[in-house]
């Protein structure tokens, strides 16, 4: 079904961009990017990078986090990504969602840290391993927002020249990404509407949030069953060569962007050796 719509919404931009250029007199009737698209709508400039830089920036990131091994290295780093902020973040309140169970999962890497940690400092060695959590995360979760599920299989077949086959799996499974949400909330509701809502009790908690991932899980399977059997019915398995719907062009702000990606995600390793530098005996 994300392939079938997928394929829908680049037909409807190139007969959009069609009638545009027909009314205008302009033979302007390339398919249009989603970067392109997204340019004239009000938002930060990561707006106008396509999904190449920022997903190696994700991945650079989680990399550059394993070189923390101070508490301000994490910080540091921490510190450098928040100046970076207002130029990737949309919507504040969504990103808040987002941060949300990173949050918690740090406060319980802490928590289980200083419970388990044989260290003299158990609290310094339980703040490091959460900082380094938001180190790993936050530049991946922020910025896999502004990615578009089919702009990636585009760039991922046109520009690294990836087997088609794989960039379409790809675009299937990050679709499948923006569903899980709706999906979850199509599972809460109907457990609810079924009276099956938790009660105030922690342990029912816990056992209604197990039951509903359970169910999110099912529902996930059976989904990609059902994909997979579409996928066939059309002629994905055994297709040739290909052709893309829209271009794939590197702009001058993909650079940018990875420029400073990189060294965003490379601060806790220039800390790391500007600390060993600076300290005496070392």
């Amino acid at each position: 079904m994300t392939i079938h719509n997928s394929v829908h919404r680049h037909v409807d931009n190139v007969g959009d961009r069609r009638s545009t250029a027909v009314e205008d007199g302009v033979d302007n009737s390339a398919p249009q990017t989603p970067a392109e698209r997204r340019g004239r709508l009000p938002g930060p400039p990561v707006k106008h990078c396509g999904p190449l830089p920022l997903l190696a920036v994700g991945l650079l990131a989680a990399i550059g986090s394993f070189a923390v091994q101070e508490w301000w290295q994490a910080a540091g780093a921490l510190v450098v990504q928040a100046i970076c902020l207002p130029f990737v973040i949309g919507d504040g309140k969504a990103l808040a969602r987002r941060l949300l169970p990173v949050a918690v999962a740090a406060v319980s890497v802490a928590w289980s840290t200083v419970l388990a940690s044989d260290s003299p400092e158990p609290l310094w060695t339980a703040l490091t391993a959460a900082l380094r959590m938001l180190v790993l995360v936050l530049p991946g979760l922020v910025l896999l927002s502004w990615v578009d599920p089919t702009e990636t299989g585009d760039h991922l077949a046109q520009r690294l020249r990836f087997p088609a086959r794989v960039a379409v799996a790809v675009v299937v499974a990050l679709g499948r990404l923006d569903a899980l949400t709706d999906s979850y909330r199509r599972i809460v509701d109907a457990r609810r509407m079924r009276g099956l809502g938790p009660t105030r009790s922690p342990a029912s908690r816990v056992r209604w949030a197990a039951s509903t991932a359970f169910g999110l899980l099912v529902d996930a399977v059976r989904s990609s069953g059902r994909i997979a059997t579409a996928m066939d019915a059309r002629g994905f398995d055994g297709a040739g060569d290909r052709t893309w719907a829209a271009p794939a062009p590197w702009r001058r702000c993909d650079t940018v962007a990875l420029v400073v990606g990189t060294v965003v995600a490379a601060t806790p390793l220039l800390l790391r050796v500007g600390g060993a530098f600076l300290t005496p005996g070392t």
